[in-house]
């Protein structure tokens, strides 16, 4: 019996083994994270491009949509415009005018509570903190029966806080600025060091003085935080609004764009895609102009 023969290797097949172990070594140790980042990506971005699409596409139903870009147009983004009855320019300035207030107002009362929470000792403060935890874990849609008996019964005597009116619709999501975002600011409070309180203190500073001029510019990030999320939410929100405000010319609008799709012979996808696209500029707008504080160094600076 013949020994078997060994056929020796050559420059190029050594070279083409080393590319390829390389090869399955990076792509078990990273190269696979990147396959899965992609996915995601194409996961993610496909709905945006299937909206922006479908507000392009004149046809007005979502069947006509499936190729993408297909059909150019328009005529969508006319139609928001043009429409009496339903006054789309009305209730993009009722979303901003709306959003923005709450989201000032949920900033500043939550940290308000953070602050006192944080630097202050008082009796009731760790049920306080837990209680506000807690409450959250009911959502504020459970109370909407309870919010429409009382706004109609407020209404009756103070009609600017009664029912189909703003600044009451702006009432109600007040009630329920604290909570999380309290929480949430509180241990963000804590991680700015009590000497720069002391310090100011020595210098004769109150609690208000060292709050507005020191504090909340240490505290930047957290609040645009708690502000961007106020902000969407107050944006998205559509059972509460629905409720409180009933005239069209007052609604918002994730109220307002229902009404393209509701009816059921005239149903219009293509302007409801057009106005849902014109209604995330102004958060990413938010986003964009939030976006330094919200990577900006927490209190980079501030202690030497």
């Amino acid at each position: 019996m013949s020994a078997p023969t060994l056929t020796p290797s050559t420059p190029s097949t050594r070279a083409r083994d080393r590319r390829g172990f390389k090869a399955r070594r990076w792509f078990l140790a990273t190269g696979w994270r990147h396959l899965v980042g992609w996915i995601m990506i194409v996961f993610s971005v496909f709905p945006l491009l299937y909206v922006l699409s479908a507000s392009l596409n004149p046809g007005g139903t979502l069947l006509s949509s499936n190729g993408l870009f297909s059909t150019i147009g328009f005529d969508s983004y006319t139609k928001l415009f043009n429409s009496p009855q339903q006054p789309y320019a009305a209730w993009f300035g009722n979303t901003l005018f709306i959003g923005l207030i709450t989201a000032a107002g949920t900033v500043f009362l939550g940290a308000l509570a953070a602050y006192c929470f944080s630097r202050m000792r008082f009796a009731g403060r760790r049920v306080g903190l837990l209680t506000l935890l807690v409450v959250q874990i009911f959502p504020q849609l459970l109370a909407v029966v309870a919010i429409f008996l009382l706004l109609t019964g407020i209404g009756d005597i103070f009609p600017a806080l009664g029912l189909d009116n703003q600044v009451a619709l702006i009432m109600v999501y007040l009630g329920g600025a604290l909570g999380v975002n309290t929480y949430l600011m509180y241990g963000f409070f804590n991680t700015v060091p009590a000497a720069i309180d002391e310090a100011a203190k020595l210098d004769g500073a109150s609690h208000a003085r060292i709050f507005f001029t020191i504090i909340l510019r240490l505290v930047a990030p957290i609040l645009a935080v708690v502000g961007l999320l106020a902000f969407i939410a107050t944006t998205n929100d559509f059972v509460i609004a629905s409720v409180v405000l009933v005239s069209p010319e007052k609604q918002t609008l994730a109220v307002g764009l229902y009404q393209f799709v509701s009816q059921e012979f005239s149903s219009n996808w293509s302007v409801f895609a057009a106005g849902a696209v014109l209604a995330a500029l102004p958060v990413m707008a938010l986003f964009l102009f939030l976006q330094k504080y919200i990577v900006g160094g927490l209190t980079a600076g501030a202690v030497k």
